[in-house]
C-alpha cells in the first residue's frame, strides 16, 4: 500500500497537471508504489511568505488522525470527520480555494497514502487489482480527494456551524451530485436539503440523487434567491478568521470547530425552501419507489 511521503516540506506547494502527470503512475493509483516526494518537491512552485495557514505539517497532522480514527471502518465515514476540520485548519478563502494546484499537489506531495486509503476500489472478480480514479489525484473540486471536502465544508456550514457539514458528507450521494450544482452556492438551498435528510424525508442515495436534479431543474423558473433571499454576506468575518490562524490551535479532534463569525442563514427561509423541496421530491422519479410509497 502507498506510503506515507518520505520527505515532507514545512509548507504547502503548487503542482501544475501537467508536472503532476509524471507523478500519477499506474502503480501509485493500483496502490502498489509511493510518489518520489524528494524529485516531486524540486519540480513544485513554493508558495510566498510564511502565512501558518498554510504549513504542511499542520494539514499532514490531521490527515493522519483521520487515518487512524477511521482505520477499522469504511474510509467513506472519514469525509464528515475530516471537512470540516480540513476547511477550519486551512481558513482559505474561496478565491485561493480555486487554485486548482494546491489540492493536486495536497494529494501528490501531502498524503497520497490518504487518496489511496480513501479511494482505492476493491480487487475485481477477475483478480485484477483495484484501483484509484486519477481525477482523485488532478481533478475538479466535486472529484479531487481534498478540494470536494473544502467545497462541501465551505457549501454547507452555516455561518460558524459546520453540522450542516457532517450531514451532508455523511450522505456519499449528496456530497457527490450537490458540489456539481451552482444552486450550492446559494446558502439556503444547501441548507434546506441538509434539513429534508435530518428530518429523514430523504434517506438514501437513491432519493438523494432523485432530489437533487429535480431542485436544480425547478431552479431554472424559479430563482431561489428571490423567493429564499440569503442575509448580506459581511467579509469582515472571514478577514479575522483568517487572521487569527497565526494564534490557531490545531483543530479539535473530539469536537467541531467553529468557523467565522459570519451571520447564520434565517430559519424562517431556510423552512420556505424546505417546503417546497419536499413537495419536489413528491413527484421526483426515485428508482424502485412505488406510487403507494409516494403517496
Amino acid at each position: 500500500m502507498t506510503s506515507r511521503p518520505e520527505y515532507l516540506p514545512e509548507r504547502l506547494a503548487l503542482i501544475s497537471d501537467v508536472q503532476a502527470a509524471e507523478y500519477i503512475s499506474a502503480g501509485l493509483l493500483e496502490g502498489r508504489d509511493d510518489v518520489p516526494s524528494i524529485a516531486l518537491n524540486k519540480v513544485t512552485e513554493e508558495l510566498p511568505g510564511d502565512d501558518a495557514r498554510l504549513s504542511l505539517h499542520r494539514v499532514r497532522d490531521l490527515i493522519d488522525d483521520a487515518m487512524t480514527k477511521f482505520r477499522d471502518e469504511r474510509p467513506t465515514a472519514a469525509d464528515a470527520w475530516l471537512a470540516p476540520r480540513l476547511h477550519e485548519t486551512l481558513r482559505l478563502t474561496r478565491r485561493e480555494a480555486a487554485e486548482k494546484r494546491l489540492w493536486t499537489y495536497m494529494a501528490l506531495g501531502a498524503a497520497p497514502d490518504y487518496v489511496v486509503w480513501r479511494h482505492l476500489s476493491e480487487p475485481k472478480a477477475d483478480g485484477s487489482p483495484g484501483r484509484v480514479a486519477r481525477d482523485k489525484f488532478a481533478g475538479p473540486h466535486y472529484k479531487q480527494t481534498f478540494a470536494r471536502l473544502w467545497w462541501a465544508a465551505e457549501l454547507f456550514r452555516d455561518g460558524s456551524d459546520y453540522q450542516p457539514v457532517v450531514v451532508a458528507c455523511g450522505n456519499q450521494d449528496m456530497l457527490n451530485s450537490a458540489l456539481r450544482l451552482d444552486i450550492a452556492d446559494h446558502r439556503p438551498t444547501a441548507l434546506a436539503l441538509v434539513r429534508l435528510m435530518e428530518r429523514g424525508i430523504v434517506r438514501t442515495g437513491r432519493e438523494v440523487n432523485a432530489l437533487t436534479p429535480a431542485v436544480n431543474a425547478a431552479a431554472a423558473t424559479l430563482m431561489y434567491d428571490v423567493i429564499a433571499p440569503d442575509v448580506e454576506r459581511d467579509g469582515e468575518p472571514l478577514r479575522d478568521w483568517i487572521a487569527g490562524a497565526e494564534s490557531a490551535l490545531p483543530s479539535p479532534r473530539n469536537s467541531l470547530p467553529e468557523g467565522p463569525e459570519e451571520a447564520a442563514v434565517p430559519e424562517e427561509v431556510v423552512q420556505r425552501l424546505v417546503a417546497h423541496f419536499e413537495e419536489l421530491f413528491v413527484d421526483a422519479p426515485v428508482r424502485g419507489r412505488t406510487a403507494e410509497e409516494r403517496e
